[in-house]
């Protein structure tokens, strides 16, 4: 069986559509098509019902999908096993959004092959879409994200709040923020709650889609924006970015989405461990909210915006 046959099925399961598909997999629609085709006429059924609107499971198709999904995970087992480095026993890929790879999967990484020095560890990076389906397919065991997408065999559990809070590149109230202000579209909730205490901001003439990584554009230039915390730590200690006083902190929570069958010690490891690196994330991410009070006089807001 060919496996790019069986990912393109699930992809256009996921999906509902053959274009959105071809998106996610980076082929042509007609691609696509033909691989369903041809996955379709090896099992002598059809599998979607096409229309304008996309593309739905047929009752074989439905039936397939368990199988599909069996069969993604076992070859995935397989490629990994065999590929387990000499003198490693166990191995782990996790993947990741890009924001939370730099002071949280990597120093998570680091402490697991510590406690555990035979596991071989795959990182993997990509929006909760692609991870989800990493994570479904079995490519990927762990997940960390801000939206949790939940699939069966897929658990959710809550890491910590990330502190989203505006920092600038030099010192400046918060009245002199709005010629400098750079908008970072850290999702609806954010924009919401970002909305209703910043009317007049939500406009700037810029906005990053970047997350963290839009810590480095406002680094080099005269600019103010809302960032992670524990991410900007390491730029408030060197004195190259600068809290503003009075600007409130808004929650942005961060979560781990586990495959149920991980391998109960690696799961273990990945547990203790997890819960160790967050520890000193939160102490550092409270150390910043400590000075983000203080140089506000006790008056910033603590988390007006709630973006559960």
């Amino acid at each position: 069986m060919d496996i790019a046959l069986i990912r393109t099925f699930l992809e256009v399961a996921a999906t509902g559509s053959f274009v959105n598909a071809s998106d996610r997999l980076f082929v042509t629609q007609s691609a696509v098509s033909l691989r369903v085709q041809r996955l379709e006429d090896s099992l002598g059924k059809q599998l979607f019902l096409r229309s304008k609107s996309g593309a739905e499971l047929t009752s074989a198709g439905r039936e397939f999908e368990r199988y599909a999904l069996s069969l993604i995970k076992i070859w995935e087992e397989a490629r990994q096993q065999i590929g387990v480095p000499e003198g490693y026993s166990r191995s782990l890929t996790v993947g990741a959004q890009y924001s939370l790879w730099p002071r949280l999967g990597f120093r998570w990484i680091d402490l697991m092959q510590v406690t555990m020095p035979t596991l071989n560890v795959r990182a993997e990076i990509g929006m909760p879409d692609r991870l989800t389906r990493f994570l479904v397919e079995g490519i990927v065991q762990i997940g960390l994200m801000y939206t949790p997408q939940l699939r069966p065999g897929l658990s959710a559990r809550r890491v910590m709040d990330e502190e989203l809070v505006m920092a600038s590149s030099f010192e400046m109230t918060l009245d002199e923020v709005a010629p400098h202000y750079v908008f970072v579209d850290w999702g609806p909730e954010f924009v919401h709650a970002h909305a209703l205490q910043f009317p007049e901001l939500t406009n700037p003439g810029l906005t990053l889609s970047l997350g963290a990584m839009a810590a480095d554009y406002v680094v080099m230039r005269q600019a103010a924006a809302y960032l992670p915390a524990r991410y900007i730590k390491r730029y408030l200690d060197e004195g190259r970015l600068h809290l503003v006083p009075g600007a409130p902190a808004f929650p942005y929570p961060i979560w781990s989405v586990w495959r149920d069958d991980l391998d109960t010690e690696v799961r273990a490891t990945a547990e203790k461990t997890l819960v160790a690196i967050q520890s000193q994330i939160e102490a550092d991410q409270n150390s910043v909210i400590a000075e983000l009070k203080d140089i506000s006089d006790g008056d910033a807001a603590e988390g007006t915006g709630n973006a559960e």
